[in-house]
């Protein structure tokens, strides 16, 4: 119990940290902007509010302007069912990309950013 509220409380100042300290948007013509946003609405960001891995995950979308779907993943989520039952574990953050009609499921907050940075980031 004492360390959940250590976590909770940790994760907090993150949250606020991170809004604070949160870098400017990549800014691109508006045509290319809209590609992006329909190429985003294939992806989403299963994750945890105040988890620290999350928020470094949410800072890359946010540079990179990237209006990826949000669910929180909290106990009692059905969000969470759906992460359990897709992704075969419960774990946070995970990118949900779907293409030709399937689903892949990418765990490990680099690998989504590296993903992220290397599918979003030279449209520029």
């Amino acid at each position: 119990m004492l360390v959940k509220a250590l976590r909770n409380g940790i994760g907090g100042i993150l949250v606020v940290g991170d809004r604070l300290t949160r870098p400017a948007k990549m800014r691109r013509p508006l045509d290319a902007q809209q590609q992006i946003d329909e190429a985003c609405r294939q992806l989403t960001l299963y994750q945890l509010p105040r988890c620290p891995f999350c928020i470094k995950v949410r800072r890359a979308m946010h540079k990179l302007n990237l209006p990826i779907e949000l669910r929180n993943v909290n106990p009692g989520s059905p969000h969470r069912e759906a992460l359990q039952a897709g992704g075969g574990r419960i774990k946070s953050p995970c990118l949900r990309i779907e293409e030709n009609g399937e689903s892949r499921w990418m765990y490990e907050s680099n690998d989504i950013i590296a993903y992220l940075q290397q599918r979003f980031g030279q449209q520029a």
